[in-house]
């Protein structure tokens, strides 16, 4: 798919990451620009990458098919009226700011602003990346195939209403932060049942990584999975019957609707 001139306002872990697989994906470095303000981290981009870049972001936007807003939330009022005389209907914007909807992003422009709003998380930085995303008004069908081909080169992509894409930022989004927890924790009670740190942490991160594997090529559900590992009177239904004295699912539940309320309030702000 050809995505022409693609251009970053910002070049921070997610932007970084959407560059890795864009070039990947074949995508010639010159053909790929990013506004970063702070002069270390566009240095760095550059000699990792060989992209171009800079402190204009309204040079970005004008030799740009395709705009990426990677930004904080915050910083959206901030950016988008600096940049926006640069943008026009021939432009497509995707957005990553968490929680800031397309209606609010849209008001910035002038005419039929085109502009696909996406959820992805830090493990596109390994290429293991899990995102939704949605159009906006003035989107087509083309605009999201786009979006869709720039996100499939770090990861899966789902196409989602724009009323879900909170429940999604509170899932995957934000949803890396509970495993890392989960693998520390586990470690840390290898650990302490005698382990060395080094071989605990291993098992740990393996162990998440095939389970997850498994659930994704099985097809079966995870309670399918678990209760195959449940030996009578054994080990594993002893630990799970702690977990579950102990609340884990329901503190994760509760985690991730708290994400995803905090995510409604910052498209609120």
């Amino acid at each position: 798919m050809e995505l022409g001139n693609i251009g970053f306002i910002g070049g921070g872990n997610m932007g970084e990451a959407l560059i890795k697989g864009l070039i990947k994906s074949a995508i010639p470095a010159r053909n790929i620009r990013v506004a970063e303000p702070n002069e270390a981290r566009a240095r760095q981009l550059t000699e990792r990458y060989g992209v171009i870049c800079g402190s204009d972001g309204v040079e970005v936007v004008r030799q740009s098919d395709l705009v990426v807003l990677a930004i904080k939330p915050q910083i959206v009022p901030v950016a988008l009226p600096a940049i926006a005389g640069a943008f026009d209907d021939s432009k497509l914007l995707v957005s990553i700011a968490a929680g800031v909807t397309t209606a609010a992003l849209e008001v910035y422009f002038q005419g039929a602003p085109r502009v696909v709003r996406v959820m992805p998380n830090t493990p596109a930085l390994a290429g293991a990346g899990a995102a939704a995303l949605c159009s906006g008004a003035h989107a087509g069908k083309e605009d999201l195939s786009i979006a869709l081909h720039l996100f499939e080169g770090v990861g899966t992509v789902h196409v989602v209403s724009e009323s879900q894409l909170d429940a999604v930022t509170g899932l995957s989004g934000s949803g890396p932060a509970y495993v890392y927890m989960v693998i520390e924790a586990m470690a840390a009670g290898g650990v302490l049942e005698g382990l060395p740190m080094d071989t605990a942490l291993a098992l740990a991160t393996q162990t998440v990584l095939g389970a997850a594997q498994l659930v994704k090529e099985s097809g079966e559900h995870p309670a399918v999975l678990r209760d195959q590992v449940c030996s009578p009177g054994g080990t594993t239904i002893a630990a799970v019957k702690e977990l579950e004295e102990k609340g884990l699912r329901a503190a994760l539940i509760k985690a991730v609707s708290k994400a995803a309320k905090r995510s409604r309030e910052l498209g609120r702000n």
